[in-house]
């Protein structure tokens, strides 16, 4: 098994509180992404196994490429059932916090989640966690909430209770997490968790087909368009910029999940090590930041957009217009141009 990292003191609390309850809410952030996902049905999976009655509930819909997943069709949506998410949370006594480590992070449903009388465990790699949960699991120098979900399970002594499906949920946050192990995975414990994974019967590369090899062809029409027509290079700062409006998002008939990726793709190019990617919704700017090297790209999204997340992946939002938004990250690049352009 791989290094213990959770505290001892902190799975016994989680267990005990385990042990005493009878109905489990677990609760990711909004736009869930595929560690948000996978680690909540994997979670499900286990409880489930305990003898416990588990819902699962997230603030709004998620990528298609990852409703594959075995328990995706129990998920609650709240934003299409909110009397009966509002309902699922009085009802808990405990709720777990997957993936996220501020109330804001689930939007309309962090009111449900702070008043809940349930107690709270959070298990989450972000960093600077909040202090709204009766167990705190936390450890952002961790890949991904998978990987420390992983841990937490064989810490609890529930290895054996992972079959495929779970197993295939764990991978798939780990995945995506580290852009299919291509950022943030460069530690030994990743792979030994890796091969534990493929002892109990996935096929990583089936895995890697449904997320990946997925897509419509309206999304790689999308891509096209944007590499082609809307990334800006600014050479003398190593960094790119994408923007995408509703409008432009409307002609490719987008959807939920169809731009997941697409800010990592400037990063593919010579001596680019910060890409940023901007794009309108309905009632605000959603900003997505990547960086390579020491380049802190969640010190970028905490300055200019009130944001944050880890060293090279990183997010935020802005409430005006596209075009402010812009405006903002570029007046900001000349006061990072000497750790934008240092050699590290």
């Amino acid at each position: 098994m791989p290094d213990k990292v959770i505290a001892e003191h902190s799975i016994q609390e989680a267990k005990k509180l385990i042990d005493s309850s009878k109905r489990i809410v677990i609760v990711t952030h909004v736009s869930p992404d595929g560690d948000a996902i996978g680690s909540s049905l994997a979670l499900c999976r286990i409880l489930s196994q305990m003898g416990k009655h588990v819902d699962v509930v997230v603030p709004n819909n998620y990528p298609s490429f990852l409703k594959w997943m075995n328990g995706v069709k129990d998920i609650i949506v709240a934003e299409w059932k909110e009397v009966f998410a509002k309902g699922v949370f009085r009802a808990a006594d405990l709720i777990f916090c997957l993936d996220f480590n501020i109330p804001k992070r689930v939007q309309q449903l962090a009111e449900l989640v702070e008043n809940a009388p349930a107690k709270k465990i959070m298990i989450d790699h972000h960093p600077q966690p909040g202090d709204f949960c009766d167990v705190t699991i936390s450890h952002p120098e961790l890949s991904s909430t998978s990987e420390l979900l992983f841990r937490f399970i064989c810490a609890l002594g529930m290895y054996d209770a992972i079959d495929k499906n779970c197993a295939e949920c764990i991978y798939t946050g780990m995945m995506t997490d580290t852009g299919a192990f291509t950022y943030n995975s460069n530690s030994p414990d990743i792979y030994h968790i890796i091969s534990k994974l493929l002892e109990k019967g996935i096929n990583k590369d089936i895995l890697y087909q449904k997320v990946y090899n997925n897509y419509s062809e309206s999304r790689i029409r999308l891509e096209g368009y944007v590499l082609y027509e809307k990334m800006k290079i600014f050479e003398d700062y190593n960094a790119a910029l994408i923007t995408l409006s509703c409008e432009e998002q409307q002609r490719f008939q987008w959807k939920k999940g169809d731009t997941e990726g697409f800010v990592n793709i400037p990063l593919s190019i010579e001596n680019i090590r910060f890409s940023v990617f901007i794009r309108e919704e309905e009632n605000m700017i959603k900003i997505s930041l990547r960086s390579q090297g020491g380049f802190p790209s969640n010190q970028f999204a905490a300055d200019v957009f009130n944001g944050g997340g880890h060293l090279n992946a990183s997010g935020g939002e802005f409430y005006g217009k596209l075009e402010d938004a812009v405006r903002l990250f570029e007046e900001a690049l000349p006061r990072y141009k000497e750790q934008l352009t240092i050699k590290n």
